[in-house]
């Protein structure tokens, strides 16, 4: 390591004009094996423009967890025990997001969140925080890919035909990723405009069914908050119906933060996106108010429109079409006919979307990785177009994984890599947060001013400490119901993450007898592009349809 003056402008010498340390030192990190000054290696593209980055964005905070997901959620814990459990893992989601937000405005390079922990935190976080993310995020397109091919069975009932179909998605959803990431971009702009469309119609006419405005006339309210009551029971402590309620909100914790997986999406592809600072800035102080209006409303709509312990509700939980969705049995009851259909066609889509999601970001990690010398340097190829090639061939052969589900003897196995990956999702919230505790605390001491960071939360470093917090209490609760029912398997699916990952970390640091960074020892300069370097003028709008398009976007 090696402090250097350095005497340039101030405008080409910091990150953020004014950003340099008052007493004009930066630290830089020499030692070739920690792979900092890698960007000459680096060859992706920033092909992603400004109204990709926000429905991105969009695309990421809306999926199935909240159009399938929420009725399981509704069923467990009841309407406020929904209702508090998806706000209180929002929070959570949110401030994820946050932490890896700032960092990524900071430095918009490949590698993202598990460089960032490897960069200011410990290299051996690093490698373990990427190889979670990674399996977490191949495991889930699968998943994904399997849930679109059930909602394809909301109207072809024949089960011969599902290999068929799991087969035109996976390769379907491997092309869009190989075309690379502008028609990644341009697919994911679609699907959220789809999104978009559908969840503001289904709380339009959710609510205007509550109101009694549907073709029966009947006036909901909050009729089912009364009769049969605003919380379930877990079924857990027949003794004490405080302690089984509380239990009851505890189980859909994980059902919750399913729904939120995948919001950080938008700050995996700062690498690759055009005014990278700019345009995360904007997505992340964007997300809060979607998930207030699209989640927090959502669930409060569900929770009137349908009663937890309502026949439909929980005999159609295990058929995962739309048919299974709060929102299409109360539009049914209502009278309401054709809906349905338009429904779980935009449902399809969502599921699709996610697959898609969840194959960029298995391949932009692994290639991060290998960027940084943690995973093969030969995946770290790109193509003339700046697609890394060979990353996304290897993240895409977890596709075919989806088959194991067509099987009946391979799918309990398929269900549990599902669940894995749920939980594994927690473990990385929980790294981004401590790692942005550690950013926080060695900008500080090396005299940085955070203020004059693209993109700063005034409420850091406590929300921060919030989302480790409570991302740390999920890991180890997640599967608490298993010790009033032991099942090995159960046990296994909840927790083997936290040996896995405990491996991942000590083992590396073992090897390469890595230490903890001091606050004066992390490296914010090599291989950081500039503000100059990164950032195109903003065209101001010139008429009201820019203006308009310029809030949205």
């Amino acid at each position: 390591m090696e402090k250097e003056k350095d005497n340039r402008d101030k405008e080409s010498d910091s990150l953020e004009n004014g950003a340099v340390p008052p007493y004009d030192i930066a630290v830089r990190q020499t030692n070739k094996a920690f792979h900092f000054d890698e960007h000459d290696l680096d060859r992706v593209q920033r092909r992603l423009k400004q109204r990709h980055v926000q429905m991105i964005a969009i695309a990421g905070t809306i999926g199935t967890g909240l159009f399938l997901g929420s009725g399981g959620a509704l069923a467990t814990a009841g309407p406020l025990g929904a209702l508090i459990a998806y706000a209180l893992v929002g929070t959570v989601a949110y401030s994820s997001l946050c932490a890896v937000g700032e960092m990524s405005t900071w430095a918009p390079i490949s590698g993202t969140f598990p460089h960032f922990a490897a960069r200011w935190v410990d290299p051996a976080l690093g490698f373990a925080t990427g190889w979670n993310y990674f399996y977490t995020n191949a495991i889930s397109t699968p998943s994904e890919i399997t849930a679109a091919v059930i909602l394809l069975t909301f109207w072809d009932k024949n089960s011969d035909h599902i290999p068929a179909y799991t087969a035109v998605l996976c390769v379907l959803v491997c092309l869009i990723n190989i075309f690379g990431v502008r028609y990644f971009g341009e697919s994911e702009f679609i699907f959220a405009i789809i999104k978009l469309t559908l969840i503001i119609g289904l709380l339009l006419v959710g609510l205007i069914v509550d109101l009694g405005g549907g073709p029966e006339g009947d006036r909901i309210g909050f009729r089912y908050w009364k009769n049969p009551g605003a919380i379930n029971r877990a079924g857990l402590v027949n003794s004490h119906i405080g302690v089984d309620r509380f239990l009851a909100l505890l189980s859909v914790l994980v059902n919750a933060a399913f729904s939120f997986q995948g919001m950080e999406l938008v700050v995996i592809a700062a690498s690759e996106t055009e005014s990278p600072r700019r345009n995360i800035a904007k997505a992340v102080r964007r997300v809060f108010y979607r998930i207030l209006v699209f989640y927090i409303l959502g669930i409060l709509m569900i929770g009137m429109l349908v009663a937890y312990n309502d026949a439909d509700l929980l005999s159609l939980q295990d058929n995962n079409t739309a048919a299974s969705s709060p929102f299409v049995i109360a539009i049914k009851r209502a009278g309401i006919r054709v809906l349905p259909h338009i429904v779980n066609g935009a449902i399809f889509t969502s599921a699709f979307s996610a697959g898609n999601s969840f194959l960029f970001c298995s391949s932009r990690v692994l290639y991060g990785l290998a960027l940084r010398g943690q995973a093969p340097r030969i995946l770290t190829y790109c193509t003339k177009k700046g697609l890394p090639l060979y990353a996304v061939l290897v993240s895409s052969c977890f596709t075919f994984l989806s088959f194991m589900s067509v099987s009946s003897g391979s799918n309990k196995v398929f269900v549990w890599f599902v669940n894995l990956s749920t939980t594994g999702g927690f473990t990385s919230w929980f790294v981004m947060n401590i790692t942005y505790i550690f950013f926080r605390r060695g900008m500080l001491a090396q005299g940085y001013d955070l203020t004059k960071n693209s993109y700063h939360n005034r409420w850091q470093p406590y929300i921060s400490y919030w989302g480790a917090g409570w991302t740390l209490f999920f890991i180890f609760v997640n599967g608490f119901a298993v010790f009033w029912n032991f099942n090995a398997a159960d046990f296994l699916t909840a927790y083997i993450n936290i040996p896995i990952f405990v491996v991942l970390y000590v083992g590396y640091k073992a090897i390469k007898r890595t230490q903890i960074w001091k606050p004066m020892e992390m490296d914010f300069v090599t291989g950081i592009p500039t503000l100059e370097e990164t950032e195109e003028p903003e065209v101001p709008p010139k008429n009201i349809g820019e203006k308009i398009a310029n809030i949205i976007f």
